[in-house]
């Protein structure tokens, strides 16, 4: 009699509903669980089903996107640590784009942003080891570690034939939601590093303090969303509907009614600024794409900067019994004037190279463009 091993049994459970009304996706799985019931039984060393499985799945998810992957348990409840502010890490965000591990953006006042590290540059290994093929929920995992411990990053940059090997100490990466100042000649700059529960409130709180202390008198707004990785969507929402007055904000399409929506302004329209600024660059992602592209789009303010990264696309997280889950896209970005934001980004509507000699001239000319309006 044939052995049923534990895969093969696993998969036949959800055969029926499945195959009836598909014959691809019959034979497609009838082939899965053939192949696996040959390596169970045939491969030269005994190999573990369960693993097996989950590299099956995992294999299957990283064809769809670079963000949808399988999490085992530990991957997934590393996952949960990144909802909240503090965690120990070198502060950079990662993704897998065109098969290379690309730093989104190094968040501010962390070893990577001390480092020089920027966004676009790719990770080849860490620690001497390879990080070919590993995930960037498998990633982080390796790059967090205990506080005040060291890891070696091998980075290859634009421009840059040869890597180059950067070693940087674990901190406590406590990330901080909006930092504030008032520019001369009464120019609010408000930077915003992440979108965090409660990044909305506290760019309003510092909109009104700048405001209150420039005798209600701002001649104009800056909005720094460099390097901003995105976050928290309802908060990119909401910060977009204290400027917008009516009309569309954000559409998020996926391939059923229940998987897409449309925010709308609720005349919100808190912040009535005479003149505003959005700078951002290669590191602006997700979220920050969302608001920057609403307030373009809607007349709402001048962007200033280089494209943006071009993540604009849904994640749903989703729990498995064993603990287990799996991260997938499941809709897309688009702006108020239906651009998509995925692979694309925002264009700027005045564009200034973001490097190193740039990143004063960016915020330089936002000054004079608030000046001279």
């Amino acid at each position: 009699m044939k052995k049923i091993t534990y895969t093969t049994l696993l998969l036949l459970c959800f055969q029926l509903p499945i195959f009836a009304s598909n014959d691809d996706v019959y034979k497609g799985l009838s082939n899965f669980t053939k192949v696996l019931d040959l390596i169970e039984n045939n491969y030269v060393d005994e190999v573990e089903s369960k693993k097996l499985t989950e590299q099956a799945i995992n294999g299957m998810l990283r064809t769809l996107d670079p963000y949808s992957v399988y999490l085992s348990p530990d991957n997934f409840n590393e996952l949960e640590v990144d909802t909240y502010g503090e965690f120990g890490g070198l502060g950079i965000e990662v993704t897998n784009k065109n098969g290379l591990l690309t730093i989104i953006s190094p968040i501010e006042d962390t070893p990577a942003s001390r480092a020089g590290i920027k966004s676009g540059d790719v990770i080849l290994a860490i620690n001497g080891k390879s990080v070919r093929g590993l995930s960037s929920v498998e990633t982080i995992k390796r790059l967090r570690g205990p506080v005040g411990s060291k890891v070696m990053l091998s980075i290859r940059s634009k421009g840059m034939k040869e890597p180059r090997d950067i070693t940087l100490r674990r901190e406590v990466v406590r990330i901080k939601s909006v930092k504030s100042e008032m520019l001369e000649g009464n120019i609010a700059y408000i930077k915003v590093l992440q979108f965090q529960k409660n990044s909305r409130d506290d760019f309003l709180n510092s909109y009104s303090k700048l405001n209150k202390q420039s005798g209600n008198n701002l001649n104009g707004l800056i909005i720094d969303l460099r390097n901003n990785p995105g976050g928290l969507l309802d908060q990119a929402v909401s910060m977009a509907d204290d400027f917008i007055d009516e009309g569309v904000i954000v559409s998020v399409r996926g391939r059923s009614v229940e998987q897409s929506k449309e925010y709308l302004a609720n005349n919100n329209y808190n912040i009535k600024s005479k003149y505003t600024i959005v700078l951002v660059n290669e590191g602006s992602a997700s979220a920050s794409e969302v608001l920057a592209g609403a307030l373009k789009d809607t007349g709402n303010a001048t962007i200033v900067g280089s494209n943006t990264f071009g993540k604009g696309s849904v994640q749903a997280i989703i729990k498995l019994d064993d603990g287990s889950g799996v991260k997938l896209t499941t809709a897309r970005f688009f702006t108020p004037k239906g651009s998509a934001i995925n692979k694309v980004g925002v264009v700027p509507d005045i564009i200034i190279k973001n490097d190193k000699k740039e990143q004063d001239a960016q915020l330089k000319r936002a000054i004079e463009l608030v000046n001279n309006n």
